[in-house]
């Protein structure tokens, strides 16, 4: 396992460094290292280590979710209002729809394996949103219209959204039941979510005053009972819903509201820990990856994936209607919610680990979905954001 761990991260590191040089997203790179040394390919690692990738997945979100709480702003949410709360479910679910649609064509499959793929590709990423939304509220670019912190919230309860409806789907594909609470529980989830969060924000945020501790104990604090509010969902969620995710980052932007200092501090760690579980979240997805699937899927993967960037650029350009965005600020919006990388790697080898009979179709997808817009969207968000957005 240490020779594994090894491999990884060396491996891992060189190609993510030599992506970032010739102007593309690091996690290419990581990806395409895990595809390299998998045990369906070189064979450099054991199939061990793919028993850590379900932790590690958790783990990832966990870190993605809390560092977009801490650097949102309950206030300049408020202002966002409508567009926010649309851009959180509306292109996530236009999108589903057209994939479910041509999934079932294109691969022969059931309508329940055309949905579990389709919330699989549904998810913007944070990963590749999260930074660059920070670093246009760092340069002061779109801040006028608070067109940052829109992106950002509407991002980040995309993923909690689209797992809920991957989760009920993959429900019933085991053998379990669809019926309208399943639905009625995805605003339960996140209002139960939100208030939980906001109170163990306020306590965190009372603790870390009169208690004084280094920051990277607050960090370690604060993931420790961001794990527990995952296993408070597992243990209640069959009572009532409840999004741990929600909660964790409701309890980001309380931090951040209550104690910006503490939120900055937390921010600095939280960054710092990223890049540790990015570089393992990515290769464990490339070692899950068997390349005869993903030339199995081939051009007809493409071509969804596009159909399935056509429909949710639609879906952006629906929830700003009848907002102050001029054209040119629309465009960066719909090109801001183009990358996927987090959310495919995260819940993309579910369905193969589970065994279901389109596990392998899934996974390859959520990897060439990944291979195409995650670099296309960070190129274009990068590349576009001083042109299309105004500077405060």
């Amino acid at each position: 396992m240490l020779n594994d761990i090894a491999i990884i991260f060396i491996l891992g590191i060189f190609m993510a460094l030599i992506f970032e040089k010739i102007g593309l997203a690091p996690i290419i790179g990581l990806l395409i290292a895990g595809i390299i040394i998998s045990p369906n390919q070189m064979n450099l690692v054991s199939e061990d280590i793919i028993n850590l990738s379900s932790d590690l997945r958790q783990i990832a979100l966990v870190t993605i979710l809390t560092r977009a709480g801490l650097a949102l702003s309950f206030e300049k949410l408020k202002k966002v209002g409508r567009p926010a709360i649309l851009l959180s479910f509306l292109p996530a679910s236009i999108e589903m729809l057209a994939i479910i649609f041509c999934a079932q064509r294109f691969f022969s499959i059931d309508v329940i394996d055309a949905g579990i793929m389709a919330a699989v590709l549904a998810a913007v990423s944070p990963a590749i949103v999260v930074p660059r939304m920070i670093k246009l509220i760092d340069e002061a670019y779109g801040v006028d219209k608070n067109i940052p912190e829109m992106i950002l919230a509407g991002a980040s309860v995309d993923d909690v959204f689209v797992i809920v409806f991957f989760s009920s789907f993959l429900s019933l594909k085991t053998g379990g039941q669809l019926s309208a609470m399943s639905f009625l529980n995805i605003p339960i989830s996140i209002i139960t979510g939100i208030i939980f969060g906001i109170i163990y924000g306020r306590i965190l945020s009372v603790l870390f005053k009169q208690i004084n501790i280094n920051e990277i104990y607050k960090t370690m604090i604060f993931i420790g009972i961001s794990f527990l509010a995952l296993d408070l969902q597992k243990l209640i969620e069959s009572y009532i819903g409840f999004s741990a995710l929600i909660a964790i980052m409701a309890a980001g932007m309380t931090i951040n509201k209550q104690n910006p200092k503490l939120a900055e501090e937390l921010l600095f760690s939280y960054n710092r820990l990223w890049k540790v579980f990015e570089l393992f979240l990515f290769v464990l997805v490339g070692i899950s990856v068997d390349l005869a699937y993903v030339k199995e899927a081939g051009f007809l993967a493409v071509i969804l994936i596009f159909i399935g960037l056509i429909f949710r650029m639609l879906g952006v350009n629906l929830t700003l209607i009848r907002t102050k965005l001029n054209k040119k600020e629309r465009l960066f919006t719909s090109l801001a919610y183009l990358p996927k990388a987090t959310v495919q790697a995260a819940i993309g080898p579910v369905a193969l680990q589970m065994g279901l009979a389109s596990g392998n179709l899934i996974l390859s997808v959520s990897v060439i979905a990944i291979l195409i817009t995650a670099p296309l969207g960070a190129i274009l968000t990068d590349k576009s954001y001083k042109k299309l957005l105004k500077k405060s």
